[in-house]
């Protein structure tokens, strides 16, 4: 029966690779709301669940694709590879409508701007500050302090090594859990009581799973304005990352 089970699985890899996942999903969904009553998103847990396995895959079979090196289980670097990858980062700004981002005005512009550039900022001088001098490993963790989507998609781009882009995947992480549990803590101090405040709230901190996870615990009303202006960094920061700001650092450091 086992051997059986194993073979359809490898014969059925992407399909495997998606209820692996799922599974992962359900597991994170439920530590987040009977462990943290879902001031850490589901999300962040996920991607948690998803790096410590990603090491012990690596470790176990010595290869370089995480669990993915077990054949059982070669369908998540198919469903994790560069496809679907940029399709999910596409899908993410489907059901925005640009015309609601006006609400904001100029301040909600500037917002993003800023959430933008001063993560990335950010990132690059930490990672300096550790002895890294490489303008592609440097852009790519100050690019995963910008989103940890943006932060692969950029090491992706420059031909960063899969150390670094687990790097900055985990700045990004930590990034979001700061926002998630950190908003309702301040949320009174920032003044986050109306849709636009909310707005800028979400062009600055710059995170959608932490903004959405973070507005949820203090007035879920304000959920969708936050969310819709921290969608855009992801498609700001895969822009600009690994081009305007990928320039900026190797001419810095050169």
């Amino acid at each position: 029966m086992t051997d059986l089970l194993v073979k359809v699985a490898t014969q059925n890899g992407l399909i495997t690779a998606f209820t692996v996942v799922g599974l992962i999903t359900v597991v994170a969904s439920t530590l987040s709301a009977r462990l943290t009553a879902g001031r850490v998103h589901a999300s962040a847990i996920a991607i948690v669940i998803g790096l410590v396995l990603a090491y012990v895959g690596g470790r176990l079979t010595g290869g370089s694709k995480g669990v993915a090196d077990w054949t059982m289980l070669g369908g998540i670097s198919l469903m994790g590879g560069a496809m679907l990858r940029d399709f999910t980062i596409v899908a993410t700004a489907f059901e925005v409508d640009p015309r609601h981002l006006r609400e904001a005005g100029v301040l909600g512009a500037v917002s993003l701007l800023l959430g933008t550039i001063v993560p990335f900022v950010v990132g690059v001088v930490v990672a300096r500050c550790f002895g890294y001098t490489d303008p592609v490993i440097l852009t790519t963790i100050g690019a995963g302090a910008v989103t940890y989507i943006v932060g692969p998609v950029t090491g992706a781009a420059l031909g960063a090594s899969s150390d670094i882009l687990a790097l900055s995947v985990s700045a990004g992480l930590l990034k979001a859990i700061l926002v998630m549990v950190g908003t309702p803590l301040a949320a009174r101090a920032l003044h986050l009581t109306t849709p636009r405040s909310a707005m800028v709230f979400g062009g600055l901190a710059g995170t959608v799973s932490g903004v959405t996870a973070g507005l949820a615990a203090t007035d879920r009303r304000l959920v969708p304005y936050g969310a819709l202006v921290a969608t855009f960094h992801t498609g700001i920061g895969c822009l600009i990352c690994p081009s305007v700001f990928f320039l900026i650092v190797r001419a810095w450091m050169s």
